[in-house]
């Protein structure tokens, strides 16, 4: 008789050892469902809502108190009720307050209670801007000061109902046909791909130049890979501003010499004109971030066995036969890993575009009008909007990346 044997990694203990897995993990992915999941939700949601950066704050009823004519013979608390919002109205507002020890309420008004020391006011409706005043006469046989003072430490509670576009059931694709009505969409999409194409490409090209020359030994070659990481670890507004003074029209020291060589008779705008206010943007992505991929690339390079290179001389090739036939295939798995991590962060990159040129001269690419939609304009339903077509851009190139990527790779 023969015992069955389950299959590697269905048996009790794999079971068990599978359930530890996964409980150990839990904390971790609740933590990413948390930090990335309910942001993309939350987008997805405003972006098919008529929302503005108004409406980002509900509408609530706000109240102040004070003791009024406290010197004279008829004085009174006055509570100042106002609609924060110019839009929405707010319903079923209570106003709740504690009236101090040695001010006597002289006269309950309509709509309200007085239990104790304990006054409750019910309004219906306040419309939007709306203002209402509500004057209670009181008594003050004892100290005015000592009241005054408990009156404006002890401030009333108010609460109200109040529709909000966020959680209303109110949905429009509105948002998105805006945006691809633009008349510049299709061009913020073309200086997106002009940017993330080239910026990519020119990053790891330069980085593996880079990475070529400082594979070998010689005298101060540390002091030169310091250098190399100084765009890269230096501060992007430092950088950005730079820049900015370096290629100044006016008073920009790459002008000066240019006119001087006789290059050119006037000054270039090099950020402020069309196209090349984008090439210099793009240079500038490419210079500030080659210094990663040439770090990944030189530690690749580093761990490669030197019997193939030494094989190869033995047999007459070439250098470039022994970058072409050698070291290239042994790089192309970080290279492809540099590529989608680079095409990822420059697709989303902002800050730099920002600080150069604001996404004007034909800049402007689909993360600076997110900031252009939900913010210059106040629209954040249209900026939710771009971003998610930004999500969309980039969940369409991984999966085309990883569809048709090498198998050998990996990945």
């Amino acid at each position: 008789m023969t015992t069955a044997i389950p299959p590697k990694g269905t048996g009790p203990l794999a079971r068990r050892e599978a359930r530890l897995a996964w409980g150990l993990l839990f904390p971790t992915l609740a933590s990413v469902m948390l930090v990335v999941i309910l942001p993309l939700l939350a987008i997805f949601w405003i972006s098919f809502k008529p929302v503005d950066l108004a409406d980002l704050r509900a509408a609530a009823p706000m109240v102040r108190e004070d003791l009024r004519d406290a010197d004279e013979a008829a004085p009174y608390i006055r509570y100042r009720i106002r609609n924060s919002s110019q839009t929405d109205p707010i319903s079923d507002i209570v106003l709740s307050d504690t009236i101090p020890e040695g001010v006597e309420l002289l006269e309950v008004p309509e709509g309200c209670v007085l239990e104790a020391q304990a006054l409750t006011c019910r309004f219906d409706l306040l419309d939007p801007g709306g203002r209402l005043t509500l004057e209670l006469p009181v008594a003050v046989p004892g100290d005015i000061e000592a009241a005054e003072i408990a009156i404006e430490t002890d401030q009333p509670a108010i609460s109200g109902a109040a529709e909000n576009v966020l959680t209303s059931g109110e949905f429009t694709l509105e948002n998105f046909a805006e945006l691809f009505d633009a008349r510049e969409f299709w061009t913020v999409i073309g200086a997106t791909l002009f940017y993330t194409v080239f910026g990519t490409f020119g990053a790891l090209i330069v980085g593996l130049f880079a990475a070529l020359l400082l594979n070998k030994e010689f005298r101060g070659q540390g002091v030169l890979r310091g250098l190399y990481l100084f765009p890269y670890v230096a501060p992007v507004i430092a950088v950005a501003f730079s820049w900015i003074i370096l290629f100044d029209p006016f008073s920009g020291s790459v002008n000066a010499l240019l006119i001087q060589m006789g290059v050119t008779d006037d000054a270039i705008n090099f950020f402020g004109e069309r196209p090349l206010a984008l090439v210099m943007v793009t240079v500038f992505e490419i210079w500030r971030y080659f210094p990663l991929s040439f770090l990944f690339i030189l530690a690749r390079m580093q761990s490669i066995d030197t019997d193939m290179y030494e094989a190869a001389d033995v047999d007459g090739a070439s250098p470039f036969q022994k970058f072409r036939y050698l070291s290239l295939p042994m790089l192309m798995g970080i290279l492809s890993v540099l590529f989608l991590l680079r095409f990822i962060w420059t697709f989303n990159k902002f800050d730099d575009i920002f600080l150069l040129t604001g996404g004007n001269a034909g800049t402007r690419t689909l993360t600076v009008n997110v900031y252009e939609q939900a913010f210059a304009l106040s629209n954040i339903g249209a900026g939710a909007a771009v971003a998610v077509v930004i999500l969309i851009c980039l969940l369409c190139f991984s999966w085309f990346f990883f569809r048709f990527m090498s198998k050998e790779e990996g990945l």
